[in-house]
């Protein structure tokens, strides 16, 4: 291999040779093919650093190939700098405007930072120049299932498979969206066949143990408890495979083996995200002074009905979410962060519109336009004396349960985003404290906007608890609200296999299994008087 510069002398590209940039830059020119080879050798060995050193080297010396550009800028995506790896693709773009990796990673980045229109522009764009670029159709198809368009998303990831039979990641993504609509058994097949094709894909494994056992599942689970898939994988990957053998053991019933694994997921995930906790019970606690003194708004206009469903994480709001969503009449925003936009554009100054009205602004840009929606973003809880106080036509359904049960399922969870202070014990324990303490506040000052669901008590005895709640809507008795569990709707939460099963008390109690593991919060909540009978 052309060893043009030694490793040790690479360190500081662009800063230490800023003077002597032009002296080298006839000798790096004709050498650029071997340069750039250099690079793409250490890269495909997945010697990142080596690799982003040589891509960096090459544009600090004028080097105008615009797949430095696009790998460059792929590598600092990987690693959270998406501002200048989207830079740095729109320059491979300029530069070789038919490229179609370079559209698709552009592509990537733009919904990495949550652009998914011209996300979804830039993959269709790198699919027109290339019809057979199969990562193209599997990145097209992330970006449609942000958006929620299910259906789209689905087509474009059968297509990525009919091009390449042999991608991985085309079988796992589509079959995480079948399990997200519903689909289990057809999703089953495809992630399994997903860790055939590539055993290394350990987001298969994970979404695989959510799923229902079979003798047919020995084999993959006997590899994922194996040292085996541990070799080899970065931090990130061995969170998702120790969730992953918790999951198989808890349905095993192995509980102290599960918990085990879900220490290690845990630390490691906290080392790599740490909590929010304080971030979250300041501004908790300043929202609540401040609805206490916020102005109230001037009913001038019928506003459609806008339901909050709220509450910790794993509480029960998928569940109610899927009973009331039975209603023809309501559309489901899922867990979308739109009221807290809405508030911090109605606090400005020169802000002539309503909360109401830019709320409402905020759902049309959504595409949506119903009588009745659902916001079920958890953590309108913060917001919920400001949304009773100035939102006209709203209503607040606080979801509750059995502090140690929802603090277990809360851990067991592996979120894919936010909730960083789930991976501690402590932390899970005193946001679970803060939110119950405002949202008691919250009921006191507005109970007649806010209606408290007892997760115990619903799955327990679901008939009267849903007649009551359907009766506090204002809306008239269906049976079909007592099945939510054939609710066809796509869920996306954590709950998306369980919601599939009629309404059960199986999850009651669950935290006994787990008593010595939970002694952190045990020793919090017990020091409380409003918790210590449910220890």
């Amino acid at each position: 291999m052309y060893p043009l510069i030694k490793n040790s002398k690479m360190k500081g590209f662009g800063n230490e040779y800023e003077n002597k940039k032009q002296n080298s830059k006839t000798k790096i020119y004709k050498n650029t093919e071997k340069l750039i080879n250099q690079a793409f050798l250490y890269h495909s060995k997945g010697n990142i650093k080596d690799a982003l050193k040589y891509y960096k080297y090459c544009i600090e010396a004028g080097v105008n190939d615009y797949r430095i550009f696009s790998n460059c800028g792929l590598i600092l995506k990987n690693s959270g700098n998406l501002i200048q790896a989207e830079k740095l693709l729109r320059k491979a773009i300029e530069i070789n405007p038919n490229s179609d990796s370079a559209h698709s990673n552009l592509g990537s980045i733009l919904k990495d930072l949550k652009n998914f229109k011209e996300a979804e522009l830039y993959h269709r764009k790198a699919i027109e120049i290339n019809p057979n670029f199969a990562l193209a159709y599997v990145n097209l198809g992330n970006v449609l299932r942000e958006m929620k368009k299910f259906q789209e998303a689905e087509i474009m990831l059968r297509k990525a498979i009919q091009i390449d039979p042999r991608s991985s990641i085309a079988h796992a993504n589509l079959g995480d969206i079948l399990k997200n609509k519903g689909q289990l058994a057809e999703a089953k097949i495809l992630l399994r066949k997903a860790i055939e094709i590539n055993p290394s894909l350990v987001k298969a494994f994970y979404s695989l143990s959510k799923l229902s056992f079979n003798n047919d599942d020995i084999s993959w689970q006997k590899y994922l408890l194996s040292e085996k898939i541990l070799e080899q994988k970065n931090e990130k990957d061995k969170i998702e495979i120790y969730f992953a053998r918790s999951n198989v053991l808890h349905k095993e019933k192995k509980y102290e083996e599960s918990a085990e694994n879900l220490q290690i997921a845990n630390q490691l995930k906290l080392k790599i995200y740490p909590s929010n906790i304080d971030k979250l019970i300041n501004r908790s606690n300043f929202l609540l002074n401040k609805s206490k003194t916020g102005k109230k708004f001037k009913n001038e206009k019928k506003y459609p009905c806008s339901i909050f469903i709220v509450g910790m994480p794993r509480s029960g709001t998928t569940l109610v979410e899927s009973i009331i969503s039975l209603n023809e009449k309501v559309q489901d925003l899922g867990e979308i962060n739109i009221f807290e936009k809405a508030y911090q554009e109605s606090i400005k100054n020169d802000q002539e519109l309503s909360l109401t009205d830019l709320y409402f602004q905020k759902i049309e840009e959504e595409g949506i336009n119903s009588s009745i929606t659902t916001n079920k973003w958890l953590y309108n809880y913060l917001y919920a004396g400001i949304i009773a106080n100035q939102l006209s036509n709203s209503k607040i359904i606080h979801c509750l349960r059995n502090p140690l049960d929802n603090i277990l399922s809360i851990t067991r969870a592996n979120f894919s985003t936010g909730n960083s202070y789930s991976s501690s014990l402590v932390d899970c324990t005193k946001v679970y404290l803060n939110q119950k303490k405002v949202m008691d506040t919250y009921k006191n000052l507005f109970s007649s906007s806010i209606y408290e669901m007892d997760y115990d008590l619903l799955v327990t005895n679901p008939e009267p608890k849903i007649k009551s709640l359907i009766k506090w809507l204002g809306w008239q008795w269906n049976e079909n609200y007592l099945s939510p569990h054939k609710n066809q709707r796509t869920v996306l939460t954590a709950s998306d296999v369980q919601i599939r099963s009629p309404i059960n008390p199986k999850s009651i109690g669950g935290w006994k299994n787990y008593k010595n593991m939970l002694k952190p919060a045990i020793s919090i909540l017990s020091a409380t008087d409003q918790f210590q009978d449910v220890i």
